[in-house]
């Protein structure tokens, strides 16, 4: 008996399982009714409906992130034309940025309605193009293998980042051949080492006198993340991890020297500009992660680079590198490890490193600390939460306090946008809860930054996920406020907020949730949140003037004039 044909969004739809996806997030648009309908009956894809594409498309994206760590798979979702489309191009630019795998699929209008600029139409090839590694039209039913294989295996290999593909309406109701079946998956690209290059790589780290390592970035995993730290440790070497990518390597180990980024400790800081070897691996060397290109310089006078990226075109593309190895930072980590090298002399430099770093990241009780004392804080929480809780965040200066206190022990336990993108707190933490329901997640959000995608706390309530959300209220956008207090001392001009109240808000949603204002409070209501499950929200009312944890302060900062 022949096989009776299929659609092709069901075509589609077994392409997906085919890859290896076993989940997606998304907000229904009439645009892709064929793909919900063909998902009806999949177990073994579970469809979370989320409540605006911003928030589909940042738990996408945190979703290849926790993926990337372990299986490379990208994260998936799917959303409508026009309004949609914009909405979720946020979190593309995320994983662009982030180096994270992630597939969005775009509902589009008929084939036929094309260039008529139809209802809710756009070119989204060139719309996205920019900001992914490869945009597309599916045009061809009976082409879908081949473009969704291709989808995948660009999302995951070199670099990893973004595929964003168009479906057109009628193109999914078409009927496709049962011959046409789906292309098995695709695994990342093996990228060794060459030897030659490692050997030239330990010849200048046994010239060197105070070598340092910036570290994380594209396709960072266990495996990377392991080896490397163990050739780390077997010659002293520093090293310090790129803009929030404070999980490539364990906060306990002794060569551990600290974060770069916004806030850095400022001696390590001199130790990169000292350094007269740079050992960048999986880092972009980005403008967060250099302040502002400004250390390493990109022409680094009287220091020498080595790069380490999975990209050839990120080699030598700001930077001059006086040695690039364009290999998989994973086989670059294990031969590091495995390399026998009896010409480097073990330094010194990666104890006093990571012994400044204790000292820097440890909080030190003032004489006369604010009443809710957000280092405080965070060190109660070390205290209270395991090892391996995932810390999801997205942009503000309330970051800082988790990036100099908070130790991030496991992979991954970091969700945090190296593109400063406000609103990816709560929906990351959405993601990680589904993704690993057997570990604590903690969104923690700035009041302008949870009210950005506070809604997909209904989402959290749907689906049962187990987490807790933290959100820091000082009724200010205080990153801009204190970049406002340095520039216009004085003068505050869009800063202010007025917010709900958070707390009811959470009980709203169906959450537990507490307001606290001292550091005491906290203590208590995290003891409380704790003891249960679900989701959690705890609203912390602090004072503007605790702007950063650098120790800045509005009062400090006018002062200055």
């Amino acid at each position: 008996m022949a096989e009776t044909t299929r659609s092709a969004a069901e075509l589609l739809v077994d392409c997906l399982a085919e890859q290896g996806t076993d989940r997606i997030f998304t907000v229904p648009g009439e645009s892709f009714l064929a793909v919900l309908d063909a998902l009806h009956e999949r177990s073994d894809i579970e469809t979370i409906t989320c409540r605006q594409e911003g928030g589909v498309a940042f738990m996408a994206c945190a979703d290849g992130a926790l993926n990337a760590a372990g299986s490379g798979r990208p994260g998936i979702a799917f959303v409508t034309r026009g309004p949609g489309a914009t909405n979720a191009s946020i979190g593309v630019h995320v994983a662009h940025q982030d180096s994270q795998p992630m597939i969005l699929f775009v509902g589009d209008v008929d084939r036929g309605m094309r260039d008529r600029e139809g209802f809710q139409e756009v070119d989204f090839p060139a719309f996205f193009g920019p900001i992914c590694k490869w945009a597309a039209k599916i045009d061809d039913a009976a082409r879908i293998p081949e473009y969704i294989a291709r989808a995948y295996s660009v999302a995951i290999s070199g670099r990893p980042g973004p595929v964003v593909l168009a479906l057109p309406e009628d193109m999914l109701c078409d009927p496709v051949d049962p011959a046409i079946k789906p292309r098995p998956m695709v695994t990342r690209p093996a990228q060794a080492v060459c030897p030659d290059a490692m050997q030239a790589l330990f010849a200048l780290v046994a010239d060197a006198a105070s070598p340092i390592a910036i570290i994380g970035g594209a396709g960072w995993n266990a495996k990377a993340r392991e080896h490397f730290q163990s050739f780390a440790e077997n010659i002293g070497l520093p090293v310090a991890t790129a803009f929030r990518r404070q999980d490539a390597i364990s906060p306990s180990s002794p060569v551990h020297a600290g974060n770069l980024g916004y806030g850095p400790n400022p001696k390590l800081v001199e130790r990169v500009k000292n350094a007269d070897l740079v050992l960048a691996v999986g880092a972009r060397l980005g403008e967060a992660t250099t302040d502002g290109y400004s250390f390493p310089l990109p022409d680094h006078p009287e220091q020498l680079l080595v790069h380490v990226h999975p990209d050839p075109e990120e080699l030598g593309r700001v930077y001059l590198t006086e040695l690039s190895l364009c290999c998989a930072v994973d086989e670059f980590a294990e031969a590091a490890a495995l390399w026998e090298d009896h010409t480097v002399i073990p330094f010194d430099a990666g104890a006093e490193a990571h012994a400044e770093w204790e000292s820097w990241a440890t909080h030190a009780p003032s004489d006369n600390p604010p009443a809710l004392d957000m280092a405080a804080c965070v060190t109660a929480m070390r205290k209270t939460l395991p090892a391996d809780t995932i810390i999801c965040n997205g942009a503000g200066n309330f970051a800082g306090w988790w990036h100099r206190y908070w130790r991030y022990e496991g992979l991954p336990t970091q969700l945090a946008p190296t593109a400063g993108a406000m609103g990816y707190g709560v929906p990351a933490a959405v993601a990680a809860a589904l993704r690993h329901p057997d570990r604590q997640v903690v969104a923690v959000a700035g009041d302008g930054d949870f009210l950005m995608n506070g809604q997909e706390l209904a989402t959290a309530a749907q689906y049962g996920a187990n987490l807790l959300v933290l959100v820091v209220d000082n009724s200010a956008y205080g990153t801009i406020r204190m970049h406002q207090e340095r520039e216009y001392p004085g003068r505050v001009s869009a800063t202010k907020l007025a917010n709900p109240d958070f707390a009811a808000l959470g009980a709203a949603y169906g959450g537990w949730s507490a307001t606290v204002s001292t550091t005491d409070e906290f203590t208590v209501a995290l003891a409380e949140a704790q003891s249960r499950k679900g989701l959690r929200l705890i609203h912390l009312k602090i004072d503007i003037e605790q702007l950063a944890a650098s120790g800045a302060t509005i009062s400090g900062l006018r002062a200055r004039t």
